[in-house]
């Protein structure tokens, strides 16, 4: 028997990741009570939406909510940004010496290439403010690209030392 979920929002990742197989998405979708229960909140959450987006246009504390949340997502960014550096610059060194199986390097390539396409889109998001994705790069978020396999042409970094 599984131990039952405490929180709320641990039920609701656990729910959203096993929904994201096909097979378990497919049997409760077929369940009367289940889909009637996502589409009730699915129904909530547009109409919760509609009326912050109101509030937010109408209330005068409108331009100091937007601030706040601007100030918010900025952070989240510099967060992803921070956590992204620091967990490489402890997982590249750990590389040294080590050789990779086709399969192996295939994958982390692919990778590669879509955090450059992330971070090219996130650095025109930031110079020119336009957020939208071309469909070329969704593919590649998908990885559903082949071109994403193939690793961008960068400069290599210069080693401080030269022993290995």
């Amino acid at each position: 028997m599984q131990a039952p979920v405490r929180s709320d929002a641990a039920a609701a990742r656990m729910a959203s990741d096993v929904l994201r197989r096909p097979e378990v998405a497919a049997r409760v979708a077929a369940d009367d009570r289940a889909r009637h229960m996502v589409n009730r909140a699915q129904a909530e959450a547009d109409r919760s939406r509609q009326q912050a987006g109101a509030f937010r246009r109408t209330s005068p504390v409108g331009p100091a909510l937007r601030s706040i949340e601007r100030t918010e997502e900025f952070v989240d960014l510099l967060g992803a940004f921070h956590r992204f550096v620091h967990q490489a610059s402890k997982a590249v060194p750990k590389m040294r010496d080590r050789e990779w199986s086709g399969d192996e390097r295939e994958v982390l390539l692919s990778n590669i290439a879509r955090t450059h396409a992330t971070l090219d889109w996130m650095e025109t998001a930031v110079s020119t403010g336009r957020v939208d994705m071309d469909e070329e790069l969704a593919r590649i978020l998908r990885g559903e690209c082949p071109c994403a396999s193939a690793p961008r042409q960068r400069s290599v970094m210069p080693s401080s030392s030269t022993s290995r």
